[in-house]
């Protein structure tokens, strides 16, 4: 099977966005962006990434789509929206993080994340680290939002961090991030992202997709 076989059966297999599955419509506006960082936060601690996206699910089911309405919500509202999609264990401490979240997105971004883009003048490695300042997320949690928002902020592309391409040589696949930008349109490379890490997270896939 040569690259671009492997490739394409990889983004087949593998290929959904993690925003696409918590119900965001990903968009350079005010919402998407802030849900984007409510997944991040919600993904930042070792649970199972379905359970996390069913809890994003939740939370904007009830109405906390917005870093206001995040902020205004109740914490024991928000314990019972993440109870709801079985994220155990965590339930209480992340609301707390999502709620001090919200208030650090309103008074220092003004509620717009668009804010932190521009106050890191659009460079990637300033992104990462103004998004290390929103609680719970560390480098790991920066990294989920970068391959999610090369989709809408172009600067970042191709986003691929080290997780990513460690499981892209494992296939046989090009392993740095301009290498792996190569082997997709512009408006895949989020999927390509996704689909190596759901690849890395699923026990048989790396060799499934080698031996086919």
């Amino acid at each position: 099977m040569n690259t671009q076989e492997l490739t394409s059966r990889l983004l087949r297999a593998y290929g959904r966005t993690y925003a696409d599955e918590a119900g965001i419509t990903l968009r350079d506006t005010p919402a998407p962006l802030y849900q984007l960082l409510v997944l991040t936060v919600l993904c930042s601690i070792r649970i199972k990434a379905d359970i996390a996206t069913a809890a994003a699910r939740e939370l904007f089911g009830a109405g906390l789509r917005t870093p206001r309405a995040m902020a205004d919500s109740r914490w024991q509202d928000r314990v019972d929206a993440l109870g709801r999609a079985h994220y155990v264990r965590y339930d209480e401490s992340t609301a707390t993080a999502l709620g001090e979240g919200a208030e650090l997105v309103l008074d220092r971004w003004k509620g717009d994340l668009r804010n932190l883009r521009e106050e890191a003048d659009r460079e990637p490695s300033a992104v990462r680290e103004l998004l290390q300042e929103v609680p719970r997320i560390g480098p790991v949690g920066a990294d989920i939002f970068c391959r999610e928002v090369q989709q809408v902020w172009p600067e970042l592309r191709p986003f691929f961090d080290d997780r990513t391409c460690e499981t892209a040589a494992s296939l046989g696949l090009p392993h740095t991030p301009r290498g792996l930008g190569r082997l997709v349109e512009t408006e895949e490379l989020a999927r390509l992202a996704a689909a190596l890490v759901r690849a890395r997270l699923s026990k048989d896939a790396v060799s499934e997709l080698r031996a086919a």
